[in-house]
């Protein structure tokens, strides 16, 4: 144990210069989350993505700059461990009080273990456990309401309470009819929770701020009833007039668990108390770890921090191996996992077939577009770790020959063998593979499979992502039933492909000839050639070229490419279409009469010929209680 006098007069202005770096950080992070009110209001969706891409590097940039400072006014790496010691705990006292104290233990360990030694990758000198409680901090100067509001109506009034509820948030845009969609919501909740008894201490809690994502801005809150809560979310998006509308209203859990998945992009949202919105969040999502969570609202540091926690939990409460992981392996990654732990851990390997054209850091620079990209519900979140150490004895000798043979610069063995360790990693939720899954699959199961695999290819041309390795292998199956991307070595964007139809042949050589005779540039792409590839299995053609023929036209990719050139950004749901309130709409002046001269409905945006038509959420009846079961 280090001595507790103060040994070094430096280690109070350290420890503040540290936390002033945090806070430089969290203000900037904080102005960018609140600016994407303004930004949704104009209607400004590249600037909305910009922003969403930058606010990813804002961390990097602030942890650098710390490293810089503490090193040019303190020559930090040359100060004894035991004023290091001391540092942490002056660190530690600054954070009484502060709103955002796990986040800054995060960011103390990110700066200080770019200084120590690894070896100093304990306790006593980073943040491996918390020092600091996050329970009971709240936002008590946001406008007098908190974290959240609380309403508390009765069935006589919530009409009009739902409606001011969404006026509260005083969006400067007009909405197209606020009542017409109120009542929508209305109904929708009524369907939910029927003639049930309301409790008197029945009320509805919202987030005070808004979620802002992609086209659309979110109310995200509960419903109280007694013992029972039903969370909800209520998407705003704009119409082709740039008037406001609700497209929906999502009900339960697996609603709000699809609306925060691991495969979409990260939330803007203006909250000065992150933990307080967490643990809101929580009692929406009782399955969804913290960890997940973080991630969801941008804050995707700690979120690594707390998942590398629960990592290391895990570890110690079992006793499997780590394994090379099923399914065909790939020429890029190598795949190994644990059998009782629910995430892929990818290692790039140290040399690639004559075919892969691309470097170690090309594959990174794949997986960081991924990382700043919008996701679109069909892209995996990768966490990045470096210098990961695992207990040797727990991985099985064909995955440490494995290791050697396609990857021995990235790991090392320390303390006489007892400890490997990983220099570098992605960690990935794990999934069933496609086209494991397409072989033990059949009837309705075949079916939602294949139609799903060809909407995540066409919500990835939404997102100007073309995913280069199209095959069945490169894409896994949640839980749910979702198809997700996970290969990303050869993505590229829509935009830089050349999308070509095969020339007809010239002549009856070229037409027999085997190889291909005409030219083909390095960024050439031929859907009519994808057929042979991917549809090799009749049963599988058959449902594919009923529902997704299109994708094996050039024009297909040829138009889609051409309006993302032309500024368009394409609408992409975290919800089935058929919970949007247009079908209602459209129902409901379809029984009217025609005397009643009822004015056509506008379809309330430009909906492309993309996205999903067939989804994972579902709905739970009435109001809901915490489950126990694993995250989606």
């Amino acid at each position: 144990m280090f001595p507790q006098q103060l040994t070094d007069p430096r280690v109070f202005e350290i420890a503040r210069a540290l936390l002033d770096g945090f806070d430089r950080h969290y203000k900037i992070f904080s102005e960018t989350s609140a600016q994407s009110k303004r930004r949704f209001e104009e209607a400004d969706w590249h600037g909305q993505q910009t922003a969403q891409r930058v606010r990813i590097e804002f961390y990097d940039l602030r942890v650098k700059e710390a490293v810089e400072r503490l090193e040019n006014d303190f020559g930090a790496s040359t100060l004894p461990m035991e004023v290091w010691h001391q540092i942490k705990l002056f660190y530690i006292g600054l954070l009484t009080g502060h709103r955002q104290p796990e986040l800054a233990e995060t960011f103390f360990n990110s700066v200080t273990i770019k200084i120590l030694d690894r070896q100093y990758y304990r306790n006593d000198f980073i943040f491996v456990r918390p020092a600091v409680s996050t329970e009971y901090i709240d936002d008590d100067e946001a406008d007098g309401y908190g974290t959240f509001r609380a309403y508390y109506p009765t069935r006589e009034n919530l009409l009009g309470t739902l409606k001011q509820i969404v006026l509260n948030y005083e969006l400067r845009v007009p909405f197209d009819d606020l009542d017409r969609d109120v009542r929508l919501v209305y109904e929708s909740l009524i369907e939910q929770i029927g003639h049930v008894r309301l409790r008197t201490n029945f009320q509805i809690q919202v987030l005070s701020s808004l979620f802002y994502r992609n086209k659309g801005a979110y109310i995200v809150g509960k419903m109280v009833n007694g013992f029972r809560s039903l969370p909800f979310a209520i998407p705003i998006l704009h119409n082709s007039k740039n008037r406001l509308y609700i497209d929906a209203a999502l009900f339960g859990e697996d609603d709000l668990l699809a609306l925060f998945s691991f495969a979409r992009a990260y939330f803007m949202v203006h909250m000065p108390v992150p933990s307080a919105y967490v643990q809101f969040l929580r009692s929406l999502m009782p399955r969804k770890p913290r960890a997940e969570l973080y991630n969801a609202i941008g804050l995707q540091k700690h979120g690594k921090n707390l998942f590398y926690r629960d990592f290391l939990f895990h570890l110690r409460h079992s006793g499997d191996k780590f394994r090379i992981a099923p399914g065909i392996k790939g020429m890029v990654m190598l795949v190994f996992d644990l059998p009782s732990y629910p995430f892929v851990f990818k290692v790039i390997k140290d040399y690639f077939p004559p075919q892969k054209e691309i470097t170690r850091e090309g594959i990174m620079g794949k997986y960081q577009l991924v990382k700043q990209h919008d996701r679109v519900g069909r892209m995996a979140d990768s966490l990045e770790f470096t210098n990961v150490a695992f207990p040797r004895h727990r991985f099985d000798d064909e995955l440490i020959e494995e290791l050697k043979k396609f990857a021995p610069s990235v790991m090392e063995e320390e303390e006489d063998g007892q400890v490997l360790i990983v220099k570098h990693l992605y960690i990935e939720r794990r999934m069933i593979p496609l086209n494991i899954y397409i072989q033990e699959a059949e009837g309705e199961s075949l079916e939602h499979a294949v139609i799903e695999y060809g909407n995540a290819l066409k919500d990835l041309v939404a997102a100007n992502i073309f995913p280069g390795d199209m095959l069945w292998k490169n894409f896994g199956v949640t839980r749910n039933g979702k198809v997700v991307f996970y290969d990303y070595d050869e993505i590229e964007y829509v935009t830089d492909c050349n999308f070509r139809k095969v020339p007809t042949p010239r002549n009856e050589e070229e037409e027999m000839s085997g190889e291909i005779w005409y030219s083909v540039g390095p960024r050439d792409v031929f859907p009519e050639t994808f057929g042979p590839f991917l549809l090799g299995d009749p049963r599988v053609r058959e449902i594919f070229m009923r529902h997704h023929a299109d994708l094996l036209e050039p024009e297909f990719w040829q138009q889609h490419q051409q309006r993302i050139r032309e500024g368009y950004v394409h609408d992409v749901f975290p919800y089935d279409r058929a919970r949007r309130f247009i079908h209602k709409i459209q129902d409901q002046q379809a029984l009217k009469e025609p005397s009643d001269e009822v004015a056509p409905v506008e379809e309330p945006v430009d909906v492309p010929p993309l996205g999903s038509a067939v989804h994972d959420q579902g709905t739970l009846s009435g109001f809901q209680s915490g489950g126990t079961s694993s995250a989606d």
